[in-house]
């Protein structure tokens, strides 16, 4: 990583050593640090050298203990922080396994050696239903360029087929306005505007390739239906649990009261109880057409839509169908 024999670079040498063998629970001695700079980098160099190179890193505002041995107490990301975002990594579906491994290890490379022996397993998990979009990373690259340029993008937007290859959905490229890139579910959607329409679109990012950003301005978001004031995400998100496009409705629907975890999960708490009876609760929320007839279909014996009345009718309408196959 460093050009060795320099001895202007020592500093840098004994920051990395510290790094990559010590945290709050093991030290290292000076003769230590010396062989490990003798044996990874070939420089020779004296016990006053790193004390007083130390010295200079706790200058420089490095938090380093030299009390019964020298360790660096903190770092960029400690622990948990690195753990949490390798976790990220190893559960995102729009990245190739190529990707996630790549990233995995540079993450554990943060951490000190004792860090890397603890997560050893995770490469050992099972292979995750992963996007095979080799571009996947490198369109979410070009959106958050356009998006903090507010310019255009264009791209092919594919589906899966029953050769389980993706093909395009058509051939003429979708030209949209990139707003915003949110997570959800394992996967990035990109939250924009069809030219052709004033309302809010949603695109899985994983099954857009080919994306350019063009020189043309994005629409203003006041233009466009629900985001005239801005983009409120955590509404947004509450309010398009399955990240369909379309407009957010009021609706009305029968529960009970032991379903308020799972309530509060998909929706946060930007619903309201109208009334309590028994164990049976009615509450009022906003949600897309779309998402609510899913998730109701989902936690279908335990919820009941209340109105309006065409999203009440068209669930009637799927529940039909459904006996139907299991008769």
């Amino acid at each position: 990583m460093y050009a060795t024999g320099n001895k202007k670079m020592l500093n840098m040498l004994i920051l990395e050593i510290l790094r990559k063998y010590t945290d709050e629970e093991h030290s290292l001695t000076q003769q230590e640090i010396l062989k490990l700079i003798k044996q990874n980098y070939g420089m020779e160099c004296d016990r006053r050298s790193v004390k007083n190179n130390v010295l200079s890193l706790k200058e420089m505002g490095y938090d380093i203990s030299m009390e019964n041995g020298y360790r660096l107490l903190s770092r960029e990301f400690d622990d948990v922080d690195l753990r949490i975002l390798i976790d990220s990594v190893l559960f995102s579906k729009s990245i190739s396994t190529k990707q996630a491994k790549d990233i995995v290890n540079r993450l554990r490379d943060m951490g000190s050696n004792y860090f890397s022996a603890k997560v050893n397993h995770v490469s050992n998990l099972p292979e995750l239903n992963r996007t095979d979009n080799k571009q996947a990373m490198y369109a979410l690259d070009t959106i958050n360029d356009a998006i903090s340029s507010k310019k255009k993008i264009e791209f092919t937007y594919n589906e899966m087929k029953t050769d389980f290859k993706m093909h395009p959905k058509r051939e003429e490229k979708y030209i949209v306005n990139p707003y915003q890139i949110v997570a959800n579910n394992g996967k990035f959607y990109l939250i924009a505007n069809y030219d052709k329409y004033d309302n809010v679109a949603h695109f899985r990012i994983d099954r857009m390739t080919d994306v350019e950003m063009l020189d043309e301005k994005v629409k203003p978001m006041k233009q466009v239906k629900g985001l005239e004031k801005g983009l409120d995400l955590p509404k947004h998100m509450a309010e398009h649990i399955y990240m369909f496009s379309g407009e957010s409705i009021p609706i009305r629907l029968k529960t009970t009261a032991n379903m308020m975890s799972e309530l509060v999960d998909w929706f946060g708490k930007d619903f309201t109880i109208l009334k309590k009876e028994d164990e049976d609760i009615t509450i009022r929320l906003k949600c897309n057409y779309e998402a609510m007839r899913f998730w109701a279909l989902q936690y279908g014996p335990y919820v009941e839509v209340l109105s309006p009345d065409n999203l009440r009718n068209q669930i009637k309408e799927d529940v039909k169908k459904m006996l139907e196959k299991y008769k």
